[in-house]
């Protein structure tokens, strides 16, 4: 029977029937001749451990885990054929502090890669290319190195390793044409770019079926250099971005030519090597305490036993009176620091064999702090209002943060996760807002969310973290329901969900009329405490960003700082008057440039004992009331905790009270 490599189960697609090689043995099984059966190991690694992405870093963890013998393969230096060489140059040493180069001439472009490198590549997840590039990827399976091999007719010049040039575009090999930042590492000739450094290689410089010389590249790249470039990610990126052995070098490139030539055959010149010795990773030894080990594992651990488990990691080790220094080899970035060191002891030795012990713990009832008003009660409140709680990313659109504070000053990430996070955010209303365009855009029309959070704020030159409480809300005032009429919520809907906050806290607070900036002119007010203190803000998004983000409906905000809300004003009992209180209502023309906060406080500032409430209930201008003026009708609540008031003491509190109003507002009686 004939078949593709597909439906045999050995590739994932496939463009035509599977070819043998023409020594294949007629009536072999196939299970057989491909040496199939086999166990393939999927090793699942942490980012730290990128010492494993390879064979040889898999085997000799195993061989520690089981005390076995192992080394390094080793490989003989390749014979020099020729002498011609390449000059290669590093401009960006900090960026690639070791590269080396060499050329293979007159390989044979028709070589076959055997298969039992084909089917070790495949059992790895990689499709077999050619020859060369076979090579490139078995080396990189093998050791960990990556490699990268041009087609030297291609090339005109020399080698560079720099940064691209403002405005280089790239053609990479998977047909992608990409703009270079000037911040991406490239490798390029006399030219133009040829590839981009440790992720992929460009199209123009590709090895083909007709390549007979080749220029073998094997390069160390810092991982900050190549962490998240072109937002492309391939087997090279993701080792390097964790860290690639850099005494590896040398072995990589001789064993790739080592291979090349057992398959393809050619002549080999000499390796150029460019290393700058101080932009190479610093291997500082780290001090590791015997008491510290048996406190952190709780067991005592040989000190053999700890000497021989770093020594078979490839670690060096010496012998101190108190403990042990050690310096990690080359390719073990994740050791840094002591407890790094206790780490690879209890990983090796077992963490099933550690010692396990229950933990005492006495708990004991901590006292309810009654000046501060629990965050979770606060989220109750909003939510028992109707309120959803969201929960947005710190990181924002720079677009959207500079619309609604255009004069803050940001935090911009280096590597932000997409362009839509570049930022991070002074206000929690930039979360609100998307979130609110997000249900909006799907048929949501009334939206109520609340958040507590972080803000994040320059102050003195240094990044501050305020912790924030932030609303919006949008749409009709009530859910939809038969027993009331549909209307827009509007300033005082939202007012009232603050002030039923500050009736928890038992704060007294002020709403003043103020300008901010993403705001309505006419319907903002800052929010402030009995002494003046600013607690945050309210009002209706501005009409300009309301158009701008795309609203379609009034959009009203409020954002408190946390810590400063939250205060609570214990509370302390009053005993109930026993004598009855009193109700009488004024009628006020005042001009309309007056609020009804402002003769609230003006009657509060009487300092009069028997006052206990006023109530606006009504504001009226039309038939009666000049232009430019008002009325507004309040009701004034008198009670005495020792006497029933008499009519005369009335009257003589509401004269005060409306000399009081006329002196600083210029309110007049209704007639």
């Amino acid at each position: 029977m004939l078949c593709s490599e597909k439906e045999l189960g050995l590739a994932a697609d496939a463009n035509g029937l599977m070819e043998l090689a023409n020594d294949a043995p007629v009536g072999m099984d196939i299970r057989e001749y491909l040496s199939l059966n086999d166990s393939i190991i999927e090793v699942d690694l942490t980012p730290n451990r990128a010492d494993c992405l390879s064979v040889e870093g898999i085997a000799r963890e195993v061989a520690v885990l089981n005390k076995m013998d192992w080394s390094p393969k080793q490989v003989l230096d390749a014979p020099i054929n020729h002498a011609e060489l390449l000059t290669v140059t590093v401009q960006a040493p900090e960026a690639c502090p070791r590269y080396l180069g060499r050329l293979i001439k007159g390989i044979n472009p028709q070589a076959e890669t055997p298969l039992w490198m084909q089917e070790r590549l495949r059992r790895s997840g990689v499709r077999s290319l050619g020859a060369v590039v076979d090579v490139t990827n078995y080396v990189l399976i093998e050791l960990g190195q990556p490699l990268h091999a041009f087609d030297a007719a291609k090339l005109t010049g020399g080698i560079s390793v720099r940064y691209a040039q403002a405005d280089e575009n790239l053609a990479l090999l998977n047909g992608q044409t990409i703009k270079l930042d000037t911040e991406a590492l490239v490798i390029a000739d006399d030219k133009q770019a040829l590839a981009l450094a440790g992720v992929m290689g460009g199209s123009e410089s590709a090895v083909s079926d007709s390549t007979q010389d080749v220029f073998l590249e094997c390069a160390f790249f810092t991982p900050q250099t190549i962490a998240g470039k072109a937002r492309l990610h391939t087997d090279s990126s993701h080792r390097f971005e964790r860290g690639v052995d850099f005494t590896l070098q040398a072995r990589a490139i001789e064993r790739a030519t080592q291979l090349i030539v057992e398959i393809a055959g050619g002549s080999v010149g000499a390796i150029t090597e460019v290393t700058t010795a101080n932009t190479l990773p610093k291997r500082d030894a780290v001090t590791l305490r015997r008491q510290r080990v048996e406190k952190t594992l709780g067991i005592a651990i040989a000190d053999d036993i700890i000497v021989d488990i770093f020594q078979r990691l490839g670690l060096d080790v010496t012998t101190l009176a108190d403990g042990w220094c050690v310096t990690p080899s080359g390719c073990r970035f994740d050791i840094a620091i002591e407890a790094d060191l206790i780490e690879e002891i209890a990983r090796i030795v077992g963490y099933n064999n550690l010692p396990s012990s229950s933990l005492l713990m006495r708990s004991q009832l901590g006292q309810a702090t009654e000046s501060v008003l629990e965050l979770d009660r606060v989220k109750d409140l909003f939510v028992d209002r109707g309120y959803q709680e969201a929960i947005t990313y710190s990181f924002v659109d720079e677009e959207i943060q500079q619309a609604i504070a255009p004069n803050d000053e940001v935090v911009r990430l280096k590597n932000p996760i997409s362009a839509d996070m570049a930022v991070m955010r002074t206000t929690l209303w930039c979360g609100l807002i998307k979130a609110a365009l997000h249900n909006t855009n799907r048929q949501q029309n009334r939206v109520r969310l609340f958040e507590t959070g972080l803000r994040f704020v320059q102050k003195d030159g240094e990044t501050q973290q305020e912790k924030m409480l932030a609303g919006l809300a949008l749409g009709s005032a009530y859910a939809e329901q038969w027993g009331e009429k549909t209307r827009k919520v509007d300033f005082f809907d939202v007012k009232a969900d603050v002030e039923a906050l500050f009736g928890l806290t038992g704060c007294e607070v002020q709403f003043v009329p103020a300008e901010q900036s993403a705001l309505h002119p006419y319907q903002t007010a800052e929010i402030l405490n009995k002494d003046g203190q600013s607690l945050g803000w309210i009002g209706m998004l501005h009409p300009n960003l309301e158009k701008q983000l795309g609203f379609d409906s009034q959009v009203f905000l409020f954002e408190l700082a946390q810590d400063l809300v939250l205060n609570k004003t214990p509370a302390k009992f009053k005993p109930l008057s026993k004598y009855p209180s009193v109700r009488r209502d004024l009628a006020l023309i005042v001009n309309d440039d007056i609020t009804a906060n402002q003769l609230i406080a003006c009657i509060k500032n009487c300092n009069e004992p028997t006052l206990q409430d006023i109530v606006i209930f009504d504001i009226y201008r039309g038939k009666g009331v000049t232009e430019g003026s008002k009325s507004v009708a309040l009701s004034i609540i008198l009670q005495n905790d020792t006497q029933t008031l008499t009519d005369l003491q009335i009257d003589a509190i509401f004269s005060t009270l409306l000399d009081t109003l006329t002196r600083n507002t210029g309110a007049k009686l209704r007639d």
